[in-house]
C-alpha cells in the first residue's frame, strides 16, 4: 500500500549530483556514486544525449564496473523511462519529449499540483511553507557558476516532493514521482537555466503556503506550471510544438490571468 515517504526515501527520489563541489544537498563523488546513478548523470547532462545506442561493454569500460551493475542500472533507468529496449536493436536512451507529450504531461501536473499544494497550505503550524523556502534559499545562493540545468533540476524535484509528501497521500505521491517529470523537462534546456525566474516563481508558492493561503498557493502553482511550459517548450525540437499548447490554456484547465 502508498504510504507518506521516509526522509531517506525522499533524499532518494532526488537527482544525484555527481562530481560537484561539496557543500551542495545531494552531492556525491564520482566514486561514491552508483553506477546507475553515474548513467542517469549522463544521461540527464546530455553527456549521453537523447536516443543513443547503449553498450553495456563500454559502459562497463567506462565506469570501470563489471557488466552486472550496468545491466542492473539500465533496468532501473528503463523504469525511469530514460532509456528503453528496441528488440533486436538493443538498449537506447529515450528521445525528447515532443510537442503533444509536453502538452500532455503539464495537463497531469495541472490536475495534481494545484490540488496538492492548496491542501498543505490549510495549517500554519505544520505546513511544508518554511521547509519550502529553506529549499529556495539554499538554491538561491549557490556560487556563481552553479546554477546548471542538473542543479537545477535537483532543487526543483525536492521543491514539489515536499508538497506531496506533506499531503501524506501515498497514491498520489507516487503517482507524481511515476511521471518522472522533471528526469524528462530538463533534457529540454530551458531558458532558464539560471533558475532565476524558477526561483520566483517557487518563492511565491512557498510564500502562499508558509501563511496558510490555499487559493494564493494553488494560483501560485497554477501560473509556475504554465510558466515553465513556456520555458522548456524552447527545447523542443518538433516544429510549431509551442502553438499547440495555447490548446491547454483554452481549452483544458484556468490558465491563471
Amino acid at each position: 500500500m502508498p504510504r507518506r515517504s521516509s526522509d531517506a526515501e525522499a533524499q532518494g527520489h532526488q537527482i544525484p549530483l555527481i562530481g560537484a563541489t561539496s557543500g551542495t544537498a545531494n552531492t556525491q563523488s564520482a566514486e561514491e556514486a552508483t553506477p546507475y546513478e553515474r548513467i542517469k548523470a549522463m544521461i540527464l547532462s546530455n553527456a549521453i544525449p537523447p536516443d543513443t545506442k547503449l553498450t553495456i561493454d563500454q559502459l562497463a569500460r567506462d565506469l570501470g564496473v563489471s557488466q552486472t551493475p550496468i545491466r542492473e542500472a539500465l533496468q532501473r533507468l528503463e523504469g525511469d523511462r530514460l532509456v528503453v529496449s528496441k528488440k533486436p536493436r538493443g538498449i537506447w536512451t529515450t528521445p525528447l519529449l515532443d510537442g503533444r507529450e509536453l502538452m500532455h504531461l503539464m495537463e497531469v501536473r495541472l490536475l495534481m499540483e494545484p490540488w496538492a499544494v492548496s491542501v498543505v497550505s490549510t495549517d500554519r503550524a505544520v505546513n511544508p511553507g518554511r521547509k519550502m523556502l529553506a529549499e529556495i534559499e539554499r538554491f538561491a545562493h549557490l556560487p556563481n557558476g552553479r546554477h546548471e540545468g542538473y542543479e537545477l533540476a535537483s532543487h526543483d524535484v525536492a521543491f514539489h516532493d515536499m508538497i506531496f509528501d506533506a499531503v501524506g497521500n501515498g497514491f498520489l505521491h507516487d503517482a507524481f514521482r511515476h511521471l518522472h517529470a522533471h528526469l524528462h523537462l530538463f533534457r529540454l534546456y530551458p531558458a532558464d537555466l539560471d533558475g532565476t525566474h524558477t526561483i520566483e516563481e517557487h518563492r511565491a508558492i512557498a510564500e502562499a503556503v508558509h501563511r496558510a493561503d490555499p487559493e494564493a498557493a494553488a494560483e501560485a502553482m497554477r501560473h509556475h506550471i504554465f510558466e515553465a511550459m513556456d520555458r522548456f517548450s524552447s527545447g523542443l525540437s518538433t516544429p510549431g510544438g509551442h502553438g499547440r499548447f495555447h490548446d491547454v490554456r483554452t481549452g483544458v484547465l484556468r490558465h491563471p490571468e
